[in-house]
């Protein structure tokens, strides 16, 4: 069995504030391209002036983040169909091609 990985505490800054977050020390860098992406998204919304309160500001950065999530989501499930209907067409075409070699 492989050993649990260490956990660190990390310090990420949102909108100017600091935050301490606890992970697995193998996936502190992803935690920080997390913040790094939440806190860009956060100061899109806050500079275009139409929302005020970082409470507001924070809902609105996760919902745009959710969409995008469920958009990935769904286009990876179209591409998956898309690959399956190519496999099918592929393997139906080597299907004939042995048909032929065999006559």
């Amino acid at each position: 069995m492989s050993q649990a990985s260490t956990n660190v505490t990390v310090t990420v800054s949102i909108l100017g504030r600091d935050y301490q977050v606890s992970c697995p020390a193998d996936e502190r860098e992803a935690l920080e391209r997390s913040a790094r992406y939440l806190d860009e998204q956060m100061r899109e919304i806050r500079n275009t002036g139409k929302i005020i309160g970082s409470e507001r500001i924070a809902v609105m950065a996760a919902l745009n983040i959710a969409h995008e999530l469920l958009s990935l989501d769904r286009n990876s499930g179209e591409a998956k169909q898309s690959i399956q209907r190519l496999n099918e067409r592929i393997a139906k075409v080597l299907g004939e091609v042995r048909e032929l070699r065999a006559s």
